[in-house]
């Protein structure tokens, strides 16, 4: 394929970098998905992981939110974090009003060499999505940049032995505690491929990376340092190490520790690693900020189900806000993932917000 096209709009990549904007970049949390008339078209005639896996489709399904709303400032490839497990042999099927399902979970250790593939090659297993990263480069024209992410491995690992969600991540916590040295063994497996997966994204032309750590929230402060901390920091290490070796300048990464209040310090500390954090809606701004390194842009927090305010509640709701966070070192965001029974004027009511008041803010200084 040819060169990318020229970038017109790096707003976000400067957010991230602690660069200061004429407004506050935004984008949402699965803004490619139910929620949008023309991706319920499409999902009418094709299986969920079929759309993934289908770069043409994927692509498309990117490119919609984006041609509905101009004041988006990035798009995010259309994909699904337990790509991963399904690299690694793992059947994982979406359900009707269930959501992700592992019919085989791992039970016990020895599972692990019994079910999981002893090495993946990510190019090929994963060739899909970044046939689709490059696909969705091209089409956008330079409009926004692209966002590449993955799940990071506690909240990975929590699927794949759960078998699905979970409201205890009961087995998953039992191995914690019975089988302290195979989950440092597991964990550190799918490190490995997620490093791969992250630094084949942005060779495929993924702008930005997102790290997502939905299940953080389970872990005593003691097992994120001891099981998540350190593999969250070699990833980010060693993507950035292996992009300069590649000869890539590494892109801005973001980390999303949903229901992470009491590990905001431990992933804040140092800037070298994420270069953004996003917070979930339960998450003071203030007390945000005042927990991490004052060179890390905060991303976030609108409460996905402020979405279903009246029109001018949710612009006096970004108002707040974006007074809470500011508008330097900040993006942004719902506090998680948009709800798939939001209607779409209502999405496009708080990305107008956003431009006008932050506007305003960066105007009256």
């Amino acid at each position: 394929m040819p060169p990318f096209p020229e970038l017109k709009n790096d707003t976000i990549l400067k957010a991230a970098r602690g660069e200061r904007t004429d407004y506050v970049p935004v984008w949402v949390m699965r803004q490619a998905g139910r929620y949008l008339p023309e991706f319920r078209q499409i999902r009418l005639h094709h299986d969920f992981f079929d759309i993934c896996r289908t770069p043409e489709l994927a692509s498309e399904v990117t490119l919609q939110p984006i041609r509905r709303y101009d004041r988006l400032d990035a798009a995010i490839i259309f994909s699904d974090i337990l790509v991963v497990p399904q690299a690694l042999g793992m059947e994982v099927n979406m359900l009707p009003k269930q959501g992700p399902v592992l019919p085989s979970p791992l039970m016990e250790p020895q599972d692990v060499k019994m079910k999981l593939r002893s090495t993946v090659d990510v190019k090929s297993e994963l060739g899909y999505v970044f046939d689709a990263i490059t696909l969705t480069r091209h089409k956008l024209e330079g409009k926004v940049p692209l966002i590449g992410f993955a799940g990071a491995p506690w909240t990975l690992m929590t699927y794949m032995i759960e078998g699905g969600g979970s409201k205890t991540m009961q087995a998953s916590k039992r191995w914690l505690y019975q089988y302290p040295y195979d989950c440092f063994q597991l964990l550190d497996k799918i490190t490995t491929i997620v490093i791969d997966f992250l630094v084949q994204q942005v060779l495929a032309g993924a702008q930005m990376l997102q790290l997502f750590d939905s299940h953080v929230g389970y872990l005593t402060q003691a097992h994120f340092r001891q099981f998540e901390l350190p593999f969250l920091k070699k990833i980010a290490s060693e993507v950035k190490e292996r992009l300069r070796n590649e000869g890539v300048d590494p892109v801005p990464m973001v980390i999303f520790p949903k229901d992470g209040h009491h590990v905001l310090s431990d992933l804040g500390e140092d800037p070298s690693y994420f270069d953004v954090i996003s917070l979930d809606w339960t998450i003071d701004p203030a007390k945000a900020r005042a927990q991490v390194h004052d060179r890390i842009t905060l991303q976030g927090n609108l409460d996905p189900c402020a979405l279903y305010s009246e029109f001018d509640e949710i612009d006096q709701l970004v108002n707040e806000m974006i007074n809470q966070f500011g508008t330097e070192k900040y993006i942004a965001n719902l506090g998680h993932g948009i709800y798939p029974d939001v209607k779409p004027e209502c999405l496009g009511t708080f990305l107008n917000a956003v431009r006008k008041h932050s506007v305003a803010i960066n105007k009256s200084k």
